[in-house]
């Protein structure tokens, strides 16, 4: 097997394993997005078992006897010595050192990205409690308990009594 075709089908085979597909598949809404990744997945899986399948395997060697009882040797032993004088060039990966440093980057980018939105959610989530919790009380709230989860209103109703401002 040749050098590429084997680091082919073992990046495809690990990548294969690392996909969360039941995660991703959570993650979406709309039907047309279920259809469009549903299609990946199976794209995805077509591919990536061509390639376990066509890659990983090393060709069959050639039974030359088996030629020569039924062609003649001479022949047989023109086309092994040509078929042995063939060199298949090992592939040469010049573009992964380039692109490395720069996805690593983006991964770190990434992961930044991540935990800031993961922050926001939780302040969000918080703040969406605290609406509900608002929403469900409000009707029973006096205005003491309201200016106790916001002292920066008391602070700001007190200034305009005092400076005498009624917002008109």
């Amino acid at each position: 097997m040749s050098g590429a075709g084997k680091k082919i089908g073992d990046v495809a085979l690990k990548a294969g394993r690392t996909i969360d597909w039941d995660g991703m598949a959570k993650l979406i809404v709309s039907d047309d997005a279920k259809k469009e990744f549903s299609t990946l997945r199976r794209a995805f899986d077509e591919v990536n078992t061509q390639l376990q399948t066509k890659f990983s395997q090393e060709p069959e060697p050639i039974d030359w006897e088996y030629y020569r009882k039924g062609i003649g040797s001479r022949l047989v032993d023109m086309y092994k010595e040509a078929y042995e004088a063939v060199e298949v060039p090992k592939y040469v990966d010049n573009v992964t050192p380039q692109y490395k440093p720069k996805f690593d980057a983006l991964l770190v980018e990434l992961k930044e990205a991540e935990e800031k939105s993961l922050k926001e959610s939780e302040r969000l989530e918080k703040e969406i409690a605290d609406v509900q919790e608002l929403k469900t009380k409000l009707s029973t709230m006096t205005a003491d308990e309201y200016f106790e989860k916001h002292p920066e209103l008391k602070k700001k109703f007190d200034d305009e009594i005092r400076n005498d401002y009624w917002g008109y």
